[in-house]
């Protein structure tokens, strides 16, 4: 069984990413999921702390074979001119017989979605973690390691053995779910 890293609304922070790297890289995780909007602060947001975009793309392109990318609202074409590995617009994974799909999230219908019970969807934009069982279908948000929404914690989750950590900046666990609840 892999084990993932997933973080999501990055917008261009180095300091909060090269965290979260250090964490994949110093535990040996498979692969680094991103969940969109990695480089660009957005026109709704304040510049971030460690805003340096260059720097990310220098941090991540070593690490392209281990990275899994979608697309957020704030990814523009020359993200994908200046980034090694590719930027999916959505995607499909299995991970312990469970189908797992990876969006950024801003056009998600969670009352309305394609998806079937037991599936699970990771999804940012909100900026805010949460994880929750609608229709038999879990959705889970990350939130954002950068500039987090709502009184929660900078935050990403760390997907192993089948257990779903949120984890805040130093590790340490905010919540913990399982792949195979019902």
């Amino acid at each position: 069984m892999k084990n993932y890293v997933i973080c999501s609304d990055v917008h261009g922070s180095i300091t909060t990413l090269r965290k979260v790297v250090d964490f994949f890289l110093i535990n040996k995780f498979d692969k680094l999921i991103i969940l969109g909007d990695l480089l660009y602060h957005g026109p709704r947001n304040n510049i971030p702390r460690g805003y340096n975009p260059k720097e990310v793309i220098k941090l991540l392109n070593p690490l392209k074979d281990k990275i899994v990318m979608v697309k957020g609202n704030c990814e523009a074409e020359v993200d994908q001119m200046v980034l090694d590995f590719k930027i999916h617009n959505k995607k499909k994974i299995m991970y312990n017989l469970k189908t797992i799909y990876l969006e950024h999230g801003h056009h998600l219908d969670k009352e309305n979605s394609n998806y079937q019970k037991g599936d699970i969807v990771f999804y940012g934009h909100t900026h805010v973690s949460k994880c929750e069982r609608i229709n038999g279908i879990t959705f889970i948000n990350p939130g954002s390691i950068t500039l987090p929404k709502e009184n929660t914690k900078k935050s990403f989750i760390a997907l192993v053995n089948g257990r779903i950590l949120l984890l805040d900046l130093n590790s340490k666990i905010i919540d913990e779910y399982y792949v195979n609840e019902r």
